[in-house]
């Protein structure tokens, strides 16, 4: 297995342009895809989650051109649903992206086609079952390969027909995302329902904005995030030059690393007006004492004495993994709550954090859906497991910030959403 050995890094300073946001690249390129029109992505994110999307589309019919440092890519959108009938069985590998796995479990159901949805064995371990019952209630033809509520999966495209339909939101907010995303391609006007409490809403205003953004309107009932009105016979439209914003959850990292260790990190490609939620952990930040200054297209942060927390991080569940490993630098014991969904992304997070603060010599309560974080006097160098998760590795860089290195096992698992995330905090590091 190849190691990274990131030896103490005394501060850091400087400025950071962030790649493109994951979330919002494969909700645009779907959307592009679907939309009548030609759609040029700017900023696209590189990473292994958007190459399995592109791959998908690419099978599926859609022609695009992309740039030759993959940030550029024009879309020529079909202006209907998917039709692969000429193609036979399509098997699309998906790898352990999420953000195409389930938008497309939905949007193949739309058009005409018969499909397997497959990816790596992390994949078949990761629930889909509140996403199928919705789509099922609206008339698709889907059925597991293997076991019961997860992928792979068969989808016969039938249409959608629409009408009132109930999701779990208690798990994954990318359930309500994918249905959202095709009920404007569906038969008839549709009402989604949420049951449970809804987690990660602010990844919900990321689907209703880029909708939004390619001419598809949402009734979000009293803003509440309970019942969506979606009607029927609505196209969507390209809107030209559509612009990624930088990605949020990235930008953690370094704020963090700014907030630990001093001088200042300008992290740019978010700002202010950013329609990402995870924004909202350069806020916790601050309330752990650091220095922070919003810019309309930036974010800048600054050494602090930092303090614990106790806070509901649901609606950053990605962010704040980073809060997990900065809590090693704050005084007293962090708890972070109301995580459970920690449990089902691309390993079980919150085991994983647990086990690997542990190891750097941390005292760790981990609960069902919580987890709270005591540091040690003096941290241990360790070998930190990744767990084929990009995070973990850029969380568990930051222990280098101390006067203890860090070995990262698996280094280069952050390709899923950020190929040279070492290479951009060296640049940083003094």
């Amino acid at each position: 297995m190849e190691q990274l050995l990131l030896n103490p890094i005394a501060k850091v300073d400087g400025e950071i342009n962030l790649p493109g946001s994951k979330s919002l690249s494969n909700r645009a390129l779907l959307l592009a895809a679907l939309a009548k029109g030609t759609t040029t992505l700017t900023n696209l994110l590189d990473s292994d989650d958007i190459r399995h999307m592109l791959n998908a589309l690419k099978k599926s019919g859609v022609n695009y051109q992309l740039s030759s440092d993959k940030k550029k890519c024009v879309v020529e959108g079909l202006g209907r649903p998917f039709n692969t009938t000429e193609l036979g069985q399509l098997e699309l590998f998906l790898g352990n992206a999420g953000t195409a796995m389930r938008p497309l479990c939905a949007a193949l159901c739309l058009g005409q086609g018969e499909y397997i949805l497959t990816g790596e064995a992390r994949m078949f371990e990761r629930p889909i079952g509140s996403l199928v019952d919705a789509l099922q209630q609206a008339g698709a033809d889907i059925t597991y390969l293997k076991e019961k509520n997860y992928p792979p999966l068969k989808i016969k495209g039938t249409g959608l027909k629409g009408g009132v339909v109930q999701i779990d939101g208690s798990v994954s907010s990318q359930f309500l995302t994918a249905f959202l995303m095709s009920a404007p391609m569906a038969r008839e006007d549709t009402i989604i329902e949420i049951v449970g409490e809804l987690v990660s809403k602010p990844y919900i205003k990321i689907t209703l904005q880029i909708m939004q953004d390619f001419g598809v309107q949402v009734d979000n009932e009293n803003g509440a995030y309970q019942r969506f009105v979606i009607k029927a016979g609505q196209t969507y439209t390209a809107p030209g030059e559509y612009l990624v914003e930088g990605d949020a959850s990235s930008a953690s990292y370094f704020l963090a690393a700014a907030a630990i260790a001093g001088g200042s990190i300008k992290v740019t490609g978010i700002g202010k007006n950013s329609v990402q939620g995870d924004i909202q952990f350069a806020d916790v930040l601050e309330a752990m004492g650091a220095n922070i200054e919003w810019g309309d297209d930036y974010i800048k942060a600054s050494k602090g004495f930092l303090k614990a927390i106790d806070m509901d991080m649901n609606h950053i569940p990605d962010a704040a993994m980073t809060i997990a490993v900065t809590a090693l630098f704050a005084q007293g014991t962090t708890k972070i709550r109301n995580v459970y969904n920690w449990r089902v992304k691309e390993t079980d997070r919150l085991y994983a954090m647990a086990t690997e603060l542990r190891k750097v010599g941390a005292t760790i309560v981990e609960g069902h859906d919580f987890i709270e974080v005591t540091p040690p006097a003096k941290l241990n160098h360790a070998a930190i497991d990744t767990y084929d998760d990009h995070r973990m590795a850029m969380c568990f860089s930051l222990v280098a910030l101390s006067d203890t290195p860090v070995t990262i096992n698996d280094p280069k698992c952050t390709s899923k959403t950020f190929p040279d995330y070492f290479e951009k905090l060296a640049s940083v590091s003094l």
